[in-house]
């Protein structure tokens, strides 16, 4: 099956993989592969009956974080500019938490009628994405 790391916890070596809103867990034991686990791996594993994963390994055969640009910089930083009081910006880079208290504060400043400071956030960090300040999405890729 294929999931992706959810946790890892490394004092106890154990963690969870996410697949189809189901959680397994796996012991570094089980993890066939010579990079720790990350939050956010994606993996091929066996689902065992009792809820546990085995035969973990990469998708591609070897975990690895791509340094390969996947996300462009001039439509997260635009996103940014136009829509960053709404964390447009955030979701296309893959950073919903962060997102998500755009949008709450978005809210909380129309509800207290000053849309203003709502998105200023989302504005300067479309300038800060253009000039590289931000310059990685939620994997740590590079941006195009």
């Amino acid at each position: 099956m294929i999931g992706h790391v959810e946790s890892y916890d490394d004092e106890r070596q154990t963690g969870a993989i996410k697949c189809e809103d189901k959680f397994y867990e796996f012991h570094i034991d089980d993890w066939g592969l010579d990079k720790e686990p990350e939050v956010g791996d994606d993996v091929d594993f066996m689902p065992e009956d009792d809820g546990s994963a085995t035969g973990i390994s990469s998708i591609d055969g070897v975990v690895q974080h791509t340094m390969i640009p996947v996300k462009r910089r001039v439509i997260a930083a635009l996103l940014g500019l136009f829509f960053g009081f709404l964390g447009t910006h955030r979701i296309y880079l893959g950073f919903y938490r962060t997102a998500f208290f755009q949008i709450l504060l978005t809210g909380i400043m129309l509800f207290l009628g000053a849309p203003g400071f709502a998105m200023i956030w989302g504005f300067i960090e479309g300038f800060l994405i253009f000039g590289g300040l931000i310059s990685k999405d939620a994997k740590g890729r590079s941006l195009k």
